[in-house]
């Protein structure tokens, strides 16, 4: 039987006692280059911090009396209470649809693995829009409802419940990638003697299952709860003022790049606090499998009798989040070809959109690795520091990662200005933190016997990493670069202001669409969008289910 190793650990500085389970990487050129990359990707998710300290240091007083202002203080509130509910609501969601597509004889869980991750790929601005055209107070099911009961007005839906809503329903799938492969890569060991001391199943998947997910389900969480803080279409179109918006609406109605940095500042802040939350709230836990691969096949819960509710909470959750948006989206294409509208040509938008986002999901991966790695293996305060200083980015709202990065282009890098690689460096800053969640959390899972044994029998480091430790590492490296993958196809503000010119994607067109009302113009772009991301995500979850079967 596989054995399963969990062992904690107090220390709190780097260098001060070996951790149980820590590998010691060898003092070598493989160390020291990790270091240097980890160091240069570090200071490079920290640029847009350095430009807001910049501009609002230059602003003077004026623009910290904005930040100390009794309205900001109100707008803090507002966006930390947004972000735990939909953190909370997300977890709520994700674990169980993760548990049930994974270790349960759901009928067509394979399906319901690809579709309950593709609400993903909905931006945030669309997503809310047709919320508000379905469910607001005289959208389209009120109107059914109107013609059948007689119903006259539905329920606002504009503010916290509207934000909450589409928020939740298109952020949980960062959940839910994470803690799927985590639970896939879990040794079943411990459930198999749970199991055989009489426990039932929801007995063990609380006491046994649950806590081994804790690495995965708090990199998820995290997740959600920094691109809660750094939305802007969904809080704006839903009318309820965060950080994001209200840094907009300063920029545009004053032209004040200062105030609105010294407004970001806080956003940073406010992230910086949701991150020493995670880490004094994370256990200090090793969850260890001694093989590659289970020793066993993983058991299958058999639902009975709850097979049905099962089937209804997922048929639920795809409904609202990827039926009712794509169903909009159907009717007013439908709609607008009977008008006789004539629609734009999208190959070369697509073709844009699949060559920046499979280089932005390569580059991140190849930036989160040494970050993750050394997170892991050689764990202390320098190592915590840089894994946690690469969330920064993720929080804050992409017109701000725009504009610095134009400054810094524009000052300091005139040959990279306004091109891809600068486009593919923002998208990086931008979305790191979910290839680096996904890594750490999956090498929290491999052995550290295992590499200790291969380069005891004369394997280099660099061996024992690319030939034992990547392929164990792999599903979560997978599940990251997806997840950069299909949230860089739906980015709109670095693309519109960082794209070289005439660089046009699937999301700018939806957004120049949606933006002159050209519903049927903007429902074909974006329906290709939730097609071409769905192709890559089905094909990773089909792998997923038949490397673990």
């Amino acid at each position: 039987m596989a054995e399963l190793t969990i062992t904690r650990s107090r220390t709190r500085s780097f260098g001060r006692g070996a951790r149980p389970g820590r590998v010691p990487l060898p003092a070598s050129w493989m160390t020291l280059a990790l270091w240097g990359l980890a160091i240069m990707v570090a200071g490079a998710v920290l640029l847009p911090t350095t430009y807001l300290l910049v501009r609002t240091l230059d602003a003077g007083t004026a623009a910290w009396g904005l930040v100390f202002q009794a309205r900001t203080a109100q707008i803090l509130g507002r966006t930390a209470w947004l972000a735990l509910t939909v953190t909370v609501a997300s977890a709520a969601i994700a674990v169980p649809l993760a548990w049930l597509t994974v270790r349960t004889d759901l009928p067509f869980r394979r399906l319901w693995a690809v579709l309950t991750a593709l609400p993903l790929v909905i931006p945030s601005y669309v997503g809310a829009y047709l919320v508000v055209a379905a469910l607001g107070p005289r959208g389209m099911v009120q109107q059914w409802l109107e013609e059948l009961v007689g119903i006259s007005r539905l329920p606002d839906i504009y503010g916290f419940p509207g934000a909450l809503l589409v928020l939740t329903m298109l952020s949980y799938p960062y959940t839910l990638l994470i803690v799927r492969a985590a639970l896939l890569r879990l040794d079943p060991a411990l459930e198999e003697a749970s199991r055989s001391l009489g426990y039932g199943p929801w007995t063990t998947f609380w006491r046994v299952t649950l806590p081994q997910l804790r690495p995965a389900l708090a990199a998820g969480s995290l997740l959600v709860a920094l691109y809660t803080l750094r939305d802007f279409g969904a809080v704006s179109i839903m009318r309820y003022n965060t950080f994001t918006r209200v840094i907009y609406i300063q920029y545009q109605s004053t032209f004040d790049r200062a105030a609105a940095a010294a407004l970001s500042l806080v956003l940073v802040a406010l992230s910086l606090g949701v991150l020493v939350l995670e880490v004094r709230t994370q256990r200090r836990a090793r969850y260890h499998r001694s093989r590659g691969k289970s020793a066993r096949a993983r058991p299958v819960t058999r639902l009975g009798p709850w097979r049905w509710p099962a089937l209804l909470f997922c048929a639920t959750v795809v409904s609202v989040s990827l039926v009712l948006p794509a169903g909009v989206l159907l009717y007013w294409l439908v709609r607008g070809l009977r008008a006789g509208q004539e629609l734009t040509p999208l190959w070369l938008a697509t073709r844009n959109s699949v060559l920046a986002s499979g280089a932005a999901a390569v580059a991140t991966l190849v930036a989160a690795l040494p970050v993750a790695v050394l997170n892991v293996r050689r764990p202390g305060r320098l190592s915590h520091l840089v894994e946690r200083l690469t969330y920064t980015g993720f929080a804050l709202p992409g017109v701000v990662i725009a504009l610095a990065l134009v400054f810094f282009g524009a000052r300091y890098a005139r040959p990279l200005y306004q091109t891809l690689p600068m486009l593919i460096f923002a998208y990086v800053i931008l979305f790191l933190p979910q290839a680096v969640g996904a890594v750490r959390a999956s090498l929290l899972q491999v052995h550290p016997s295992l590499e200790e044994t291969a380069r005891s029998l004369g394997r280099r480091p660099w061996q024992v990493f690319t030939t034992i430790t990547m392929p164990l590492v792999w599903p979560g490296a997978a599940a990251g670069m997806g997840l950069v993958f299909l949230t860089t196809m739906k980015e709109l503000p670095a693309t519109l202001i960082l794209g070289p010119l005439g660089f046009k994607t699937l999301s700018t067109l939806v957004w120049s669409a949606v933006s002159e009302a050209f519903f049927a113009q903007a429902a074909a772009p974006a329906l290709l969008l939730i097609l071409v991301s769905s192709v890559p995500m089905t094909l990773f979850i089909l792998k997923e289910h038949g490397e673990e079967t």
